[in-house]
């Protein structure tokens, strides 16, 4: 005897139609947005960023959990994150690299522009080798991302609490100085994208001079290509130079002061001299590119006059 056969549900496969209608047009309507709309560009960027960055912590938090703590994690997070940047239309040039490839314990004072530091950051840990970070106490709470970042043995303070803060400086200056280790910080406490520099805490500075470690300066030439006001993310190239190491043997809390302007000025020099660079050669490029379409215009004309 044989059994009916059963017959689709019409209200599924219409459910079901609809369904791939609405895949297909936005997949179709996808490329429309992001070539002609800047805040739909931005707004996408930022999140294949942070989408890509949380999506990989969830894949390396149990690999690190066999080493917590330990700064060499860090190597693998920037070798599966390294990609992004090409995904985001950004380029890394990094200047000054063999003062990164010592083996030493040092004070890496960088700039900060944007949360987008991270990706020029994962170009340079390879050549860093072991470096860790000082970060705000609440992104360790920023799940998966903070258990990652704890696992990769960042350092985080609370800046509520400066008593706290101090403790947790003076374990990590013991921890990197026994282990060779670099510690990155950003001196001007929070991020800034205006085309010049915030002036520096002097918080890493106090470690330099107590722990008797040379200051790494290093800097990001301007992020041009990025506006949260308007909320334009585009292609861009960042040059990120490395200074020569700044020794601090022999100096006391008296010469803190001085120390901080001396960094401070060589960096705002450097970024000025770098982000011009940059903006030259962009505005190169567009010079070119529409002496090439006047060209070929010009040529096209005469074309048309010809035939």
């Amino acid at each position: 005897m044989h059994r009916p056969v059963s017959q689709p549900n019409p209200r599924f496969a219409m459910a079901f139609s609809l369904l791939e209608l609405i895949v297909v047009a936005l997949m179709l309507a996808l490329p429309f947005a992001y070539e002609s709309s800047p805040k739909f560009r931005y707004y996408l960027k930022f999140a294949i960023y942070y989408g890509l960055v949380m999506t990989t912590a969830v894949f390396v938090i149990p690999i690190m959990m066999f080493r917590p703590g330990e700064v060499k994690n860090l190597l693998l997070a920037s070798f599966l994150c390294r990609h992004i940047s090409k995904l985001v239309g950004l380029r890394w040039e990094i200047r000054g690299k063999e003062h990164l490839e010592k083996d030493m314990a040092c004070i890496i004072v960088a700039n900060h522009q944007s949360s987008l530091d991270i990706l020029g950051m994962f170009d340079l840990w390879p050549v860093m080798d072991k470096c860790t970070v000082v970060a705000k106490k609440e992104l360790l709470y920023a799940w998966p991302f903070g258990l990652a970042a704890w696992l990769c043995g960042l350092i985080f303070i609370d800046r509520h609490n400066s008593n706290t803060a101090k403790e947790s400086m003076n374990q990590a200056t013991k921890h990197i100085q026994d282990n060779k280790i670099k510690l990155w910080i950003f001196p001007e406490g929070t991020r800034n994208n205006v085309g010049a520099m915030l002036p520096f805490k002097k918080g890493a500075f106090h470690v330099a001079v107590s722990g008797q470690i040379p200051i790494l300066p290093v800097v990001f030439s301007s992020y041009y290509f990025l506006d949260h006001a308007k909320k334009t993310f585009n292609e861009g190239r960042v040059i990120m130079t490395c200074l020569p190491p700044i020794e601090t043997t022999g100096l006391c809390k008296d010469d803190i002061e001085k120390l901080v302007e001396q960094t401070r000025n060589d960096m705002i020099a450097e970024f000025h001299r770098t982000s011009a660079e940059v903006l030259l050669d962009v505005n190169r490029s567009k010079s070119d590119g529409n002496l090439k379409s006047e060209k070929i215009v010009r040529e096209e004309g005469t074309k048309i006059e010809e035939s």
